[in-house]
């Protein structure tokens, strides 16, 4: 994998359950409904499928984040937009592309555009990162190309 402007990050892809939709709502002590009851999503209009919450939504992104940079503590930033929802039953991919490229030669430090889409529907969710990678580890990962 070549760390530079234009490398695209490996997708993250799930599906919305909407079981995992009511936990969430626990534990996030999110009360509102519209995770969990599709009478009430229905009454206000919103379609007929539980809708995700958006810490959820973003977490994806996150997980994303995780697996390609293999620490946690390597994002830096995370800055989202909200752009359309996620419903239960839905399959989304998490997905970014790196932007540009910089260093101090301790660290590799890659500013992003990451996603979150819908399959066969909307972006959900649109945004930047950035990610701070070691300078070895990504000049290793250049010279194995």
């Amino acid at each position: 994998m070549r760390v530079s402007p234009g490398t695209e990050l490996p997708v993250f892809e799930v599906e919305v359950r909407p079981a995992a939709m009511k936990t969430m709502a626990v534990l996030l002590r999110d009360p509102n409904p519209i995770h969990f009851d599709p009478d009430v999503v229905a009454a206000l209009g919103l379609g007929d499928r539980v809708i995700n919450q958006g810490p959820t939504n973003m977490a994806y992104v996150v997980n994303m984040l995780m697996a390609w940079a293999g620490d946690p503590a390597r994002i830096r930033a995370l800055k989202v937009r909200f752009l359309d929802n996620v419903r239960g039953g839905d399959r989304v991919v998490a997905g970014g592309v790196v932007t540009s490229v910089a260093g101090d030669g301790r660290h590799q430090v890659a500013e992003c555009d990451v996603w979150l889409d819908v399959v066969g529907g909307p972006r959900a969710l649109a945004g930047s990162a950035t990610v701070a990678l070691e300078a070895g580890e990504a000049a290793r990962e250049t010279a194995a190309e």
